[in-house]
């Protein structure tokens, strides 16, 4: 069993311009124990790559999320370490996480099936009659879950630019101070309060309003609780998905012979998105701090009680112990559990509704511009936590 303290290395490995997986994964999986690792801010920490020690560290409650608070944490920025629901541990996060989780349910998002396909559609057509080149980004892949989360939570869809700014800084890295993301936090909390005054004077048949009656009817949660209730889902509810859009397509242009399989067999989408899920590696670093309540050995290290593990999904997510020729994007794979959507308490939540937008995303371009392609040079996101393309041209 590996005690050492090694020197630790540079992270996180994987660049933000691109979606390929850093070969240092690779190196670090093949190794002994755990890899010791430094972010550009906060302490060292243990690195797992591994599927089956991934899986250990999220699912296992002697590693706390909110333990992180009293630490100083890994991390690549400035600002508020506190990232709400994320932050917490149970009871306080079942607690939370019960009064949102029944909103999104697999029977009562397939419920918005219908008027997720006509929206993916309508946008696609919208492209074909303005005419190439659109920007996949911009035109198609945040109108969509920016529509339904605004739906489901209550917020005015033509706020979009504004909460756009914040959100961008909510997850943001390294290109904002530490005074910049409070403020920017502040503001953020600002306009959702507004929001919530209003519902309370005006209750609307949507999850803020569902979310103040537990507040004021039950005192099931604080009032700064609600409001980053309300943040979170807002933020959380169309960034990655957004993200993952472009990134899905980007991918499939690079395998052309999985996307013809689509166009000829629209029932593989769903095995596609998860497949997608697995080969595509979101995140520039790993996933939030885990803290050791008490010495537990991960893949044959021993994790001291107060030390942080870093998980990298995309790592594990290419694991040969778990996946069969995990380098390959196979769209027909069968048994698919990746962690592209986490394991344990904080399993992602709206994974449903996020399943079901990226299916009728892809479905719709599949479907709808059979030559898309290329048109243009990609711009990037930089310093954020998700890696994807700003703006993404194409033509078809």
């Amino acid at each position: 069993m590996s005690i050492a303290h090694d020197e630790p290395t540079a992270y996180p490995f994987n660049e933000a311009t691109g979606l390929d997986l850093s070969g240092k994964y690779a190196e670090a999986r093949s190794g002994e124990g755990l890899l010791r690792v430094r972010m550009e801010y906060g302490e060292p920490a243990w690195l797992a790559t591994r599927y089956a020690d991934a899986r250990l560290v999220l699912g296992d409650r002697r590693f706390s999320r909110a333990e992180g608070l009293h630490h100083d944490e890994p991390r690549r920025g400035e600002g508020p370490r506190d990232t709400g629901l994320l932050s917490m541990d149970p009871p306080d996060h079942t607690r939370l996480r019960t009064l949102v989780t029944k909103a999104f349910t697999t029977p009562r998002v397939e419920k918005l099936r219908p008027d997720v396909r006509a929206l993916a559609e309508g946008l696609v057509a919208a492209m074909v009659a303005a005419g190439p080149p659109a920007d996949l980004v911009e035109d198609y892949a945040l109108p969509i879950p920016v529509a339904v989360i605004c739906r489901l939570l209550g917020v005015p869809l033509e706020d979009r630019p504004r909460f756009r700014r914040w959100s961008d800084a909510a997850l943001s890295t390294s290109s904002l101070t530490g005074e910049e993301k409070t403020a920017n936090r502040d503001e953020l909390r600002a306009y959702m309060a507004g929001l919530i005054e209003q519902h309370r004077a005006h209750p609307a048949d949507d999850l803020m309003t569902a979310l103040i009656e537990a507040r004021d009817v039950n005192d099931r949660l604080s009032e700064l609780e609600l409001t980053d209730l309300c943040v979170g889902i807002l933020v959380a509810g169309h960034e990655t998905t957004a993200t993952q859009v472009p990134n899905f397509v980007l991918t499939l242009l690079g395998h052309p012979g999985a996307l013809e399989r689509l166009r000829t067999d629209p029932d593989l989408i769903p095995a596609a998105v998860e497949e997608l899920m697995r080969y595509v590696p979101l995140g520039a670093g790993a996933s939030f701090a885990r803290y050791a309540l008490e010495d537990v050995e991960v893949g044959g290290t021993l994790v001291r009680k107060g030390e942080a593990v870093l998980v990298s999904v995309g790592a594990a997510n290419r694991d040969a112990g778990r996946f069969a020729d995990p380098e390959t994007l196979d769209i027909g794979r069968t048994g698919n559990q990746h962690l592209g959507f986490g394991h344990g308490v904080h399993h992602c939540l709206g994974a449903p509704l996020a399943r079901l937008e990226l299916q009728e995303a892809l479905r719709a371009l599949v479907l709808g511009l059979p030559g898309l392609r290329p048109a243009g040079d990609i711009v990037w996101k930089t310093e954020m936590l998700v890696r994807g393309p700003r703006s993404m041209p194409v033509a078809w």
